[in-house]
């Protein structure tokens, strides 16, 4: 099982936010992180959360925190540009 928190956040363009995932049932902990949307926010192998600069207000991205020993255990949080 993943878990990330926190699971929403409102964060300002050009500003972070860091995210935090726990893994549970494997013995590997770590995670690989993804975004769905590359326009609005990136994020780096440590879970931290950049909203760009050109992003606009309600905007979203999803931020996937995926176990690299078993790929079917995930957890996603939703960022909105504020």
């Amino acid at each position: 099982m993943v878990t990330v928190a926190p699971a929403s956040a409102t964060v300002l363009p050009g500003k972070t936010k860091q995210l935090v995932a726990t893994v549970t049932g494997t013995d590997i902990d770590t995670v690989t992180w993804t975004t769905s949307a590359a326009s609005v926010a990136t994020v780096d192998g440590n879970g931290l959360v950049t909203v760009l600069v050109g992003a606009t207000a309600a905007q979203t991205a999803t931020i996937t925190a995926k176990s690299t020993q078993d790929v079917t255990k995930a957890a996603t949080a939703i960022i909105t540009v504020g």
